[in-house]
């Protein structure tokens, strides 16, 4: 994709790209996804019908940037619920290196459905460190990369936008080595060393204090997610279902954070217009506007799991 003179800044970063390869020689990953997302605060969350509430701001939004909004028949249906559990060692070793390993499972009537999956991530506003990180895990099974813009409001006030690059690799459970397997689904110990013979690019982190990996502040995550609607900013590859999420700590159902986000994938920076790039920007800016009372600027959702019970880690989103 070339800058061009009009150009948003979401055109613009997805512009900047590294002529990089790994050290096998294959070709670095590019940018397939673009997301956008609204950290919000959680004492909005009281009900079911908030997920309408905040479905009439985004229609709102939509219509003054012009943007296409579809109603979805899952607003009128409940909530899907899952279980999410992020794994560091007691020092936040991953975290403050930029890592991020959770494992999460969908239930359905009140049982787990399906095969836990395991997501790790690297995130970073530099281009050139999150492209030129080998994310690849070292398993014999199926897995799947997912390098992704993320784009979010600035920390200090609404009307702005930040970035930052997640290079993601995702795999179901049952495609990890036997003895992964056995740790990740109890949560039974694991160090630090022997999550790096997963994924190899751990490799770098020094460990200077216990390397137990276990659950972040003993926390588990219930995530409540409703699709509320689709929108369409124009173009090819250019519809994304938007969604609305409340991550609540399993047990008390304290809730601590909530997040509005949308996505577009495509097959490459070039393979996506200019001008709906600029429309999902304007929307993006508006809504920022529709939902100023409700947005909580200077976090995300894995920083509020990590700052849970306090001694926050190292900020790098």
């Amino acid at each position: 994709m070339h800058s061009h003179e009009n150009d948003g800044q979401i055109a613009k970063w997805l512009a900047e790209r590294q002529d990089l390869t790994y050290a096998d020689g294959r070709r670095c990953d590019e940018i397939q996804y673009l997301q956008c997302k609204l950290i919000l605060k959680p004492d909005r969350f009281t009900s079911a019908h908030v997920f309408k509430e905040f479905a009439a701001l985004v229609q709102r939004a939509a219509e003054t940037t012009g943007v296409g909004y579809h109603h979805t028949p899952k607003l009128q249906q409940r909530p899907e619920v899952r279980e999410v559990l992020f794994l560091d060692t007691g020092g936040y070793h991953l975290y403050n290196n930029a890592y991020i390993c959770r494992r999460r499972i969908a239930f359905q009537d009140g049982f787990a459905v399906g095969d836990p999956e395991i997501v790790f991530k690297y995130r970073s506003d530099d281009m050139m460190k999150a492209q030129a990180l080998d994310v690849r895990p070292q398993i014999d099974g199926k897995y799947k990369i997912k390098f992704k813009l993320e784009v979010m409001p600035l920390k200090e006030k609404i009307g702005g936008m930040r970035r930052l690059l997640s290079h993601n690799v995702e795999f179901g459970l049952s495609q990890a080595p036997q003895a992964a397997r056995i740790v990740m689904s109890s949560l039974g110990h694991m160090s630090l060393p022997e999550l790096t013979k997963i994924f190899p690019v751990l490799s770098s982190i020094s460990c200077d204090g216990p390397d137990d990996v276990s659950l972040v502040n003993q926390t588990i995550v219930e995530e409540l997610l409703q699709d509320i609607c689709e929108l369409d900013f124009g173009g090819h590859h250019t519809r994304a279902t938007a969604n609305l999420g409340l991550w609540r700590s399993r047990g008390d159902h304290h809730a601590f954070v909530g997040e509005f986000a949308y996505q577009l994938r495509f097959e490459g920076p070039g393979d996506i217009s200019h001008k709906a790039l600029n429309h999902c920007e304007a929307f993006f800016l508006e809504l920022q506007q529709v939902a100023a009372d409700w947005l909580a600027l200077t976090t995300t959702k894995t920083g509020a799991v990590y700052r849970l019970k306090g001694n926050p880690p190292q900020a790098h989103e």
